[in-house]
């Protein structure tokens, strides 16, 4: 895991020290060593933590046998020692994944990406071809920005603040990507909250040549279900993630694993135990709030591994937001943030590399508004356009978002899930504060507004990598630590996105497939067990001093930036100490963190 930065200019070394305040800005994706290479017209730089081949030979920017190429890559790419088999013609120096991708590439160019695997995000100068090839990982574990200098320079780095960094960009706000943010808590994986800095989405490629950019789709997830029984199911399930966490558990530093107690997370742990019978597991948890610990613990008895509990009290939660938000560059309203982060800091004392069960619930139908919509299918007409419903009925969902949006009209499910499930303010009370210019993100399949699984594939497109990624890659970047995601294994994913739906829930059981597959593999009180997740809400947030006392110096003041981007007066109306205002606290923070460059 690692920090990356470029400029692509004439006379590339006159940017020796903007590439280095690019560097520097993203020292902690990277504290282990710093370098930079020049070429006539392409300055690199990174910024590296060191996890495999922690010799010289593993240092970037890197050369390739030739000189010609020149790769700065940020991630790991699992199995490459299998590659390197394949690529065995090519003269390699050390044991670091990055080679390989050096190898592909002299050999197949862009097409190396149909077999690459892995979370990256890459930049290859090709000196011959004066051209610069760029790419992002399936799924978007990795993050990749760029933009157009005054002068013209083509700018690329892993964080904006880094490009900002540069300071041969001024930064215009995206109204699409403020508006975005209004309705869903994130900014999209296809923007960047500037409409001048732009994001390689996940699954692209970019090429810069010849002063042009081409920014094309290399992957689509699969678009068709599978025809598969449970028995059948099952078996596939539970070798693919062996596999998956085999391949991910290579590294020259200890690997250890995340443990919540929760489904996801005890399963990744009982499969490294397959393969690393000792292995750290880190627990941690806030005093005073619904705790997971005490399944943590047992699932850490059961595999015997060496367990690390952390349990501390919850700090002063404006404290904690000033620290940490200007870590996102962006707004993002995901009140997980916080916990992620004194997680990824307690980890990043005793490890380099975690394993995490994330995204367990987009693939397996984990969440309870699946379980929701699933049981909502039956109450829509496919043969008239709109219907009427009630939520009432599903009594035993609690969310406030829900339950306060009853007898409204809806097309179908996908609409449901698009326009009430994850929206903090709808379109109506987003043109109150000033805004109209509504993002439409595009997909690479078109999905069935009847389809559950539809309606996961479109998370595994939207909310996976605009916030759940985002969130992840930056908390843990933030302690220098690097986390793997194995559940996101390619393979796995895949056949986990086509499983039919009868297999990931019905209407009284979620995460079938998983419950049927590693039940085995947990203790019987985490075999019965719910989703939780962290304890607070946001409400109760909102009872501290601290936290109000912040929100007031940047809500209740008109002369704050954020009102430069929506309306204060239209603002005060949702200052009711709920999800929208905690959504425009963390919108004020953004706007206050970056001021300068505004």
């Amino acid at each position: 895991m690692c920090g990356i930065a470029g400029i692509i200019a004439p006379n590339a070394r006159n940017y020796t020290e903007e590439i280095q305040q690019m560097t520097l800005a993203i020292a902690h994706r990277g504290p282990d060593a710093k370098h930079h290479e020049f070429f006539p017209n392409a300055a690199l730089g990174h910024r590296r933590l060191s996890i495999i081949d922690l010799s010289e030979n593993g240092k970037q920017p890197m050369f390739s046998d030739t000189k010609n190429e020149c790769i700065v890559l940020n991630g790991e790419i699992y199995g490459f020692q299998d590659l390197k088999k394949k690529y065995s013609d090519y003269p390699y120096r050390g044991t670091s994944d990055t080679e390989i991708i050096l190898a592909m590439y002299q050999q197949k160019g862009k097409d190396l990406l149909n077999e690459l695997p892995g979370m990256f995000a890459f930049a290859i100068w090709d000196e011959q071809k004066q051209e610069l090839f760029c790419a992002r990982d399936r799924f978007g574990e990795k993050p990749f920005y760029y933009t157009i200098g005054k002068n013209g320079e083509f700018i690329f780095a892993s964080e904006i603040k880094a490009i900002l960094a540069s300071g041969l960009v001024k930064p215009e706000v995206s109204q699409e990507a403020l508006y975005h943010y209004l309705q869903y808590g994130y900014v999209s994986a296809y923007q960047s909250i500037y409409k001048n800095i732009k994001t390689l989405p996940p699954a692209h490629v970019l090429i810069f040549s010849d002063g042009k950019i081409k920014v094309e789709r290399y992957y689509s997830i699969p678009k068709n279900d599978l025809h598969i029984s449970l028995s059948e199911a099952k078996e596939e399930f539970t070798a693919l993630l062996k596999n998956a966490v085999r391949k991910q558990l290579v590294a020259d530093v200890e690997v250890g694993s995340f443990l919540s107690g929760g489904l996801d997370s005890s399963t990744i742990v009982a499969m490294v135990n397959e393969f690393k019978p000792k292995q750290t597991t880190i627990s941690f948890g806030y005093s005073g709030e619904d705790s997971e610990l005490k399944y943590a613990d047992e699932i850490a008895a059961k595999h015997h591994t060496n367990h690390i509990e952390i349990y501390e009290n919850r700090g002063d939660i404006a404290s904690e937001l000033q620290k940490i938000s200007p870590f996102f560059d962006e707004p993002l309203a995901d009140m997980s943030f916080t916990p992620q982060f004194k997680i990824c800091e307690a980890a990043a004392r005793h490890l380099k590399v975690v394993l995490a069960g994330d995204v367990g619930d987009e693939l397996f139908g984990g969440y309870s508004f699946y379980q929701v919509e699933n049981q909502l299918k039956n109450h829509f007409s496919y043969n008239n356009a709109l219907i009427k419903f009630g939520l009432k009925q599903f009594g035993k969902f609690r969310e406030t978002s829900f339950l306060t949006q009853q007898n409204t009209t809806y097309k179908n499910i996908l609409d449901f899930h698009q326009n009430i499930v994850r929206n903090y303010f709808s379109p109506k009370e987003i043109t109150s504060l000033g805004l109209t210019s509504r993002y439409h993100q595009p997909y690479s399949f078109k999905a069935n507004p009847d389809s559950l699984n539809d309606i996961m594939r479109t998370d595994m497109e939207k909310y996976v990598p605009g916030n759940m990624l985002v969130k992840s890659d930056r908390m843990a970047m933030a302690n220098s630590l690097e986390v793997r995601t194995p559940f996101l294994d390619k393979d796995f994913a895949e056949f986990c996105i086509q499983l039919p739906e009868n297999l990931k829930l019905d209407g009284d059981n979620d995460k079938i497939i998983l419950r049927e597959s590693m039940q085995s593999y947990w203790t019987e009180s985490i075999r019965n067990r719910k989703k939780q997740g962290f304890g607070s809400s946001v409400e109760r947030w909102f009872e501290e001093q601290g936290l109000m006392e912040l929100s007031n110096v940047l809500l209740k003041d008109k002369t704050q930036k954020i009102f430069e981007f929506i309306d204060f007066s239209a603002a005060q109306k949702f200052l009711n100490k709920d999800k929208k205002h905690w959504n425009l606290l963390q919108l004020a923070l953004w706007a206050y963190n970056y001021k300068t460059y505004l």
